[in-house]
């Protein structure tokens, strides 16, 4: 009911106007005790009575009367209904528990995501922009590692790289880095590292510079890049010869070969040898480029060393073992006819009889011919013109191989004392035990010089 204005003859008229108007104060007084109030209300809490009047007024006791004949006409209609079974007890009523309120983001908050979303990615390119710019300084100053590694096979332009003897995978990497061959040596290292079976094979090898350490690490190990030099020194070369073939093949000044042959003693070569011929021993060899004079000279005096020690020749012995396997290197014919030659030379020195090599006169001579001439082989200034002199000469005359040496230490069984080559073309030699058989194969040789080649020893 919306109208505040109730009727005059309206019940309860007077009860909504007493209740619109402003309640007054009054001291509280105890609820009376009517004859007119049925005992139920009598005995209600006062809590019943209407809110606004005043207790013991007429209103009051108007608006109990009323509340109490509503009660009765209440209670007098449920009394007159027929009793009735309880309704079924329903199962308990599932209580849902409230959700709590979701939280509305305000839009100030997610416009303060976007804006911090914004400076970021802002900030992100602009210090992007600053590095990029500037990398290699701020690397420096914050020591950060630039990217370490090229990529490829290189620039193509090739850089002998040297890797010596005793060169690690770390050592080999700072070589490469400064080289150019490899950005980092860390790089590379670490890719070394990875592969425990790795070797590194001391020499020379052509590769590139600008390689990623993969490539260069593949280079190193293919031996098509293995870059070396060969010598070939041939059985009976001498010295001076051998010096000049390691000059032209390997690039060394032969001033620096002949300087640091000249100083014999410092390979191990006795004091008491002349110089340093017999000991450069004939074999061919592989050098590393830019192999110093020193390191090539020492590379075949050990490999003579080698062989005598192989051939069981003490030190002591050496000397004239290579003195005499360098003559008979010079003087025999062939292989085969190098034991004989050694016989000759042994008998005549049991004999006491000069070895009359002319081989050894020529050598000392200068001569690089076998055949001597009467003044060469009557100078007595050349001390190793075994014509003058008896037995072995101060030295070797030429650089035996391993066949001489053997035939040195291991002469044939025989009485010959002279031996001379009849066919330079073919090698054959003739032995004799008497000067007359000597000198019928001699006329031999004079025949095949002559145009008239021999065949066979007389």
């Amino acid at each position: 009911m919306t109208d505040s204005q109730l009727p005059e003859n309206h019940p309860f008229a007077e009860f909504f106007r007493d209740t619109q108007a402003p309640a007054k104060s009054a001291p509280a007084r105890p609820a009376p005790t009517s004859a007119s109030v049925p005992s139920s209300a009598a005995s209600a809490p006062a809590a019943h009575a209407p809110s606004g009047h005043a207790p013991g007024t007429r209103r009051a006791a108007r608006a109990t009367q009323v509340i109490d004949s509503v009660r009765d006409q209440a209670t007098t209609a449920f009394d007159s209904l027929p009793p009735q079974s309880p309704p079924p007890a329903d199962p308990p009523t599932r209580v849902r528990e409230p959700r709590p309120p979701k939280r509305r983001r305000s839009r100030r908050g997610l416009w303060a995501i976007v804006i911090a979303i914004v400076l970021v990615g802002g900030l992100t390119a602009i210090g992007s922009t600053i590095y990029f710019s500037y990398e290699p300084q701020i690397n420096k100053i914050f020591g950060a590692k630039e990217v370490d590694d090229f990529t490829g096979t290189g620039t193509g332009e090739t850089v002998n790289f040297v890797i010596a003897s005793g060169d690690d995978g770390s050592t080999i990497g700072d070589n490469l880095a400064k080289a150019g061959v490899v950005k980092s040596s860390s790089a590379f290292y670490a890719l070394a590292i990875k592969q425990p079976n790795l070797v590194f094979q001391p020499g020379t090898y052509t590769l590139q510079k600008g390689m990623s350490s993969q490539a260069a690490l593949d280079g190193l190990q293919n031996p098509a890049n293995s870059v070396t030099v060969s010598v070939v020194i041939t059985e009976g070369t001498v010295a001076a010869d051998v010096l000049t073939d390691l000059a032209d093949k390997t690039g060394v000044p032969l001033a620096d070969l002949q300087a640091e042959a000249a100083n014999y003693t410092q390979f191990g070569i006795d004091p008491s040898a002349p110089n340093i011929e017999g000991y450069l021993f004939p074999a061919t060899y592989t050098f590393q480029p830019n192999t110093s004079a020193h390191d090539l000279i020492k590379t075949m005096v050990d490999r003579t060393f080698q062989s005598l020690d192989a051939a069981g020749v003490a030190p002591a012995d050496r000397q004239k073992t290579l003195t005499m396997a360098s003559i008979i290197q010079k003087e025999g014919g062939s292989t085969a006819d190098f034991y004989k030659v050694s016989r000759v030379f042994a008998n005549r020195i049991a004999d006491s009889m000069p070895l009359q090599s002319d081989a050894t006169v020529a050598y000392g001579a200068g001569s690089k011919e076998v055949d001597t001439t009467n003044a060469q082989r009557n100078d007595e200034s050349n001390k190793y013109n075994t014509y003058v002199y008896q037995g072995l000469p101060v030295g070797p005359i030429s650089n035996p191989g391993d066949d001489a040496i053997k035939a040195a230490l291991n002469p044939a069984a025989g009485t010959w004392l002279y031996f001379v080559t009849i066919n330079l073309d073919t090698g054959l030699t003739c032995f004799s035990d008497t000067l007359s058989e000597h000198d019928a194969a001699v006329n031999l040789y004079q025949q095949s010089a002559s145009g008239t080649p021999a065949t066979s020893c007389p």
